[in-house]
């Protein structure tokens, strides 16, 4: 899935858009995607000037989007269905390694249990095999307009 199609899937955009592509996927099982990490990006201007790390925050928001692609994917909806994957909780986050420019973030999200419109997902974010980060992650649909 390139970025074209993750954008259809996801309502995310520039400069918030944090997967750039997606490698495989297992409907309702699990998904591996990544996000390349470069220099250019603006949160390197403050994160941290001679030292560039990507903030944890970022790490656990793509793993997120990850799991959302999943999880849009799994129900044969897009981004233009008026629906959003929001955030419900994060659990177990727990970061080994730091990320830095040149790095290509692997991210992979497990499906463990699905009730109603909340989804738990087992995710991981790795750079050469080495993991970075893990979290567990609670997601659930929410219609767009009754966030108004």
């Amino acid at each position: 899935m390139n970025v074209n199609e993750i954008m259809a899937r996801l309502p995310h955009r520039y400069p918030f858009l944090l997967v750039d592509r997606v490698v495989e996927i297992e409907l309702n099982k699990r998904i591996e995607a990544y996000k390349n990490i470069t220099f250019n990006e603006d949160v390197f201007n403050g994160h941290f000037p001679g030292a560039p790390i990507f903030p944890g925050v970022m790490i656990i928001e793509a793993m997120a989007q990850t799991s959302g692609i999943l999880g849009f994917v799994s129900s044969g909806l897009n981004a233009d269905d008026g629906k959003l994957f929001l955030f419900a909780g994060v659990d177990k986050a727990r970061f080994k390694k730091p990320v830095v420019p040149g790095d290509k973030l692997v991210l992979t999200s497990e499906v463990d249990r699905v009730k109603r419109n909340m989804w738990r997902f087992n995710t991981t974010a790795s750079v050469d095999g080495q993991l970075c980060c893990e979290a567990t992650l609670l997601c659930a649909y929410q219609d767009r307009d009754k966030l108004a």
